[in-house]
């Protein structure tokens, strides 16, 4: 395990991580907006990765676009302001493995820019789309990337540090000893 917090590197890593995650995300929602706004969508690689500007009012897939605007703020906005508070609550009131650490950093940093969008203009803009002929993503945001990276990332990192060996081995210490002469 490691204590996220030990050392002024990992400290200075993480807030990196955080600070670059949403730096990238800021950016290229200002590209996007900028340059693909009203113009038809752009094709790359066979179409296998396509730009087409969306303004998202709702969650992934916009989930939640058709509610009204107060269940809207109430979910998208104060809910995801309180997952993000509690993310980053656990991240230094927890021991979590590396991996998961960067998880939950990249899941913040991810959750927040979003969250910044929606407080600013109501909502996030989105402008990827991957897939191969009918078989193709939602439009996405590079947050969403960092969201959903960050959750793979921890659900690993957390999966790795408390697998089945280490529930046998904490079991084993558990169990009284009893020695029989």
């Amino acid at each position: 395990m490691w204590e996220p917090m030990a050392t002024r590197g990992a400290r200075l890593t993480l807030f990196a991580i955080v600070i670059l995650t949403i730096g990238c995300d800021q950016v290229s929602k200002r590209v996007a907006s900028t340059h693909l706004i009203d113009t038809p969508r752009k094709s790359f690689l066979g179409d296998a990765f396509r730009l087409e500007y969306a303004e998202n009012r709702g969650a992934f897939l916009s989930l939640g676009a058709d509610l009204p605007s107060w269940a809207r703020t109430a979910l998208f906005t104060v809910g995801t302001g309180i997952v993000l508070l509690v993310g980053a609550v656990s991240l230094f009131t927890h021991t979590w493995s590396r991996l998961a650490v960067i998880g939950i950093c990249l899941y913040l940093a991810g959750g927040a820019s979003n969250l910044a969008d929606r407080l600013a203009d109501g909502h996030v803009i989105d402008f990827l789309n991957i897939g191969v002929g009918p078989l193709r993503t939602g439009i996405f945001n590079v947050a969403d990337i960092a969201v959903m990276s960050g959750v793979a990332m921890f659900l690993l990192g957390h999966l790795r540090s408390s697998g089945p060996e280490r529930h046998m081995a904490a079991g084993a210490m558990d169990e009284p000893q009893t020695h029989r002469s």
